[in-house]
């Protein structure tokens, strides 16, 4: 039997069980390890007793004494009171008013002759950074405001005479602090915000998972995750192959585990490791009937070097070529041993088709999440990562967004790199609208002021003037970054600029539907290397092509080419007008080889002569107006009237240029060959000679290549 399979018959997690097993002296690895029958019998022995601890530990906190019932001391903080006569929640209103007239008067002497702790407030407050502030529940703190017959939510803001009032009663002396001259963003977010930079161990709870499929193109991710949500990814794609990152929470077993899926495409490759970056574990899906392929090894390198936890995935199982020990021995040539020979890298074999193995790969998921005791603490202000972005007509700016930590709410203000604003709307991956987001679940937000880069990092501000004030200091900074520094004039840089100037040049307006399309396209772009052939992108962004786009085209002299996007209206007639050619593609193959082409179709092709064959004159007729005519003998070669001809005289060459007729005695001839006698007249050209020596040669043009 395996610690996990014991574990979970005991009701323990594998790591108290390996825990308690070291404790007696059993040698175990890991939670994939194998028990023998004593040991099984000792841990069954030893481990009732420390359920039987565990289940009578746990009740104790569970129920708290109420604060009711606790005796106030008369001299303590000025906050229990309120508190404890909130919860006793008195039957009738006459008795709460009392209360009400009597709580500032009781705080005031209470700490007259404490030194009470001080919060600086710039003006108005959300009701929850206020609690933050206070170190209370933001239920306690509206509790109080509706004694003082303030009703507020938890992100409403309130006035600062109201916090500086409620401050009082919770012990505190709220400060109005001015605006000085001399003002940064940073550290006024961290005094208004002391206790984000810490989580308290008591405040930090389970989270799901994020798993990321990695692997070859066409080796069943998608269509593997597919099974596993019951849903149909792939179907939808363009020819057949991921183009974006999509992210999607499935339940299993009773819990939660939150998948990115990631294209498998070369072109892809930032974007792959991007979302191995965002991930706990990182499943490698390799096809049993193919192996180990190029991008399987760039997907394993992309997941060591974030550090996540590997596991694999042998796909397709259920075909005739399946060869699944093959693939174990392949991976172990990469550095993954699996343990069924003896390594640590668990191995599933699946089928996405069948649907075989998949409960037993989501079981060793949840294994390894338990291993990893993934924790967050969704009380405090959200932050995580951009997934995806994209311009949607009719919305706006969307951003898919996975958070790490926090909870993201409708309301919250958000700075992401130079983009901020206040969520309008959050939207699950089922497309339902929520209110609220915790740790490891993707959502799509709208709000945002415009469209940030995938991958960015976003995170949640105490207001909005905060986010504000920040994406402008960002934006400055990336402005003040793409300022070109003047260089000094050197004979190399002269050069070079000379060479650069010579130097043929395609540009581009790259539009896509996502930005992470464009990341990724770029970066495929890049990698079409030449040295005859510079490849300039003047504008990459998401969205619609526009008139702006065909205009900015026209100036620049470039191609517009889009990928998944449509043109607005009026963009045809635009582009018409200013000859400007557009090229709209969805599959990513064909636009880079479209690209490729055009680079290659800006180089002049290369002129290549080739030398036919000589012939030497014997004698000169003069046939009257139709001029002199060259009486010929065929030295060597051959010779056609389409050739070319040189006239020579010694080492001087007199005159190129083509022939005007080729005879072989009174008749037209198609070609002369070696020993053949001619005549031959030549276009512009009759001062002959004897022993003048004809040379025949053809031009052909020979197409470049990068």
């Amino acid at each position: 039997m395996r610690v996990h399979e014991l574990a979970k018959e005991m009701g323990l997690s594998s790591k108290e069980l390996l825990e308690k097993a070291r404790g007696l002296g059993i040698d175990v690895k890991n939670h994939m390890s194998s028990l023998a029958d004593d040991a099984v019998a000792a841990l069954k022995k030893g481990g009732s007793a420390a359920v039987e601890a565990k289940a009578g530990v746990e009740p104790a906190p569970s129920k708290p004494v109420p604060a009711s019932a606790k005796p106030a001391p008369a001299p303590a903080a000025t906050a229990a009171p309120p508190v404890a006569q909130i919860q006793a929640a008195p039957a009738k209103p006459e008795e709460r008013k009392p209360a009400l007239q009597a709580a500032p008067v009781r705080t005031a002497p209470a700490d007259a002759g404490k030194s009470r702790k001080q919060v600086k407030l710039r003006g108005a407050v959300v009701v929850k950074e206020l609690a933050d502030l206070f170190g209370v529940r933001p239920n306690q703190l509206i509790a109080r405001l509706m004694q003082m017959n303030v009703l507020a939510s938890i992100n409403e803001r309130l006035e600062f005479h109201v916090a500086r009032d409620i401050g009082q009663i919770f012990g505190f002396d709220v400060i109005h602090e001015r605006r000085g001259t001399e003002h940064h963003v940073m550290p006024r977010r961290k005094d208004e915000e002391p206790e984000q930079a810490e989580d308290r161990p008591e405040d930090m709870q389970t989270r799901p998972p994020v798993v990321t499929f990695l692997g070859h193109v066409d080796h069943g991710k998608t269509s593997l995750l597919d099974k596993i949500r019951n849903a149909s990814v792939a179907a939808g794609e363009s020819g057949g192959i991921t183009q974006h990152i999509g992210a999607y929470t499935v339940d299993a077993a009773g819990r939660k585990i939150t998948f990115l899926d990631t294209p498998g495409h070369a072109a892809f490759t930032a974007m792959r490791a991007r979302g191995a970056n965002l991930t706990d574990i990182a499943v490698i899906i390799v096809a049993a009937d193919d192996g180990v392929m190029p991008q399987t090894r760039e997907a394993i390198q992309h997941a060591r070097a974030s550090g996540v936890t590997l596991m694999v995935a042998i796909n397709k199982i259920d075909l005739p070529g399946a060869n699944a020990d093959r693939v174990r021995q392949q991976l172990q040539g990469e550095g993954l041993s699996p343990e069924e020979w003896g390594g640590d890298t668990i191995c599933s074999e699946v089928s996405a088709i069948t649907g075989k193995g998949v409960d037993h790969l989501l079981e060793m998921i949840l294994l390894q999440a338990d291993m990893l005791d993934l924790k967050a603490n969704p009380s405090r202000l959200a932050a995580g990562y951009v997934i995806e972005a994209k311009m949607e007509p009719g919305k706006g700016p969307t951003v898919n967004l996975l958070i790490s930590s926090g909870t993201l709410k409708v309301g919250d203000a958000v700075l992401c790199g130079q983009h901020w604003g206040r969520i309008r709307a959050l939207v699950n991956d089922h497309g339902i609208s929520v209110k609220s987001a915790g740790p490891s679940t993707p959502v799509q937000a709208l709000g945002l002021s415009g469209v940030p880069e995938a991958g960015a990092e976003f995170k949640v501000f105490a207001n909005e003037r905060l986010a504000r004030s920040s994406a402008e200091q960002a934006s400055q900074e990336m402005r003040l970054k793409q300022k070109i520094q003047p260089q000094k004039a050197s004979l190399e840089s002269l050069f070079s600029q000379l060479q650069k100037a010579e130097k043929i040049e395609l540009r581009l307006v790259l539009k896509t539907d996502v930005q992470g399309s464009v990341e990724a396209i770029s970066h495929a772009l890049g990698e079409i290397k030449s040295d005859k052939v510079s490849l300039d992108i003047i504008l990459a962004g998401p969205g619609n092509i526009t008139v702006n786009d065909v205009m900015l085209a026209s100036a620049s002299n470039a191609v517009i080419v889009g990928f998944h996007v449509a043109k607005e209206p009026g963009v045809e007639a635009v582009a018409r007008r200013e000859g400007v050619e557009i090229r709209l593609h969805s599959i990513i193959y064909e636009l880079l080889d479209e690209v490729r082409e055009a680079m290659t179709g800006l180089l002049a092709p290369q002129i290549r002569e080739t030398v036919t064959g000589h012939a030497q004159i014997r004698q000169v007729f003069n046939i009257g107006k139709a001029g002199m005519v060259a009486g010929c003998l065929m030295m060597d070669g051959r010779v056609t009237p389409k050739h070319r001809v040189r006239v020579k005289r010694g080492d001087e060459v007199l005159f190129e240029g083509s022939l005007l007729s080729l005879r072989h005695f009174q008749q037209d001839a198609a070609e002369i060959r070696e020993a053949q006698e001619c005549g031959i007249r030549v276009d512009g050209f009759s001062a002959f000679a004897e022993n003048d020596v004809l040379e025949f040669y053809q031009v052909d043009e020979v197409k470049q290549t990068l």
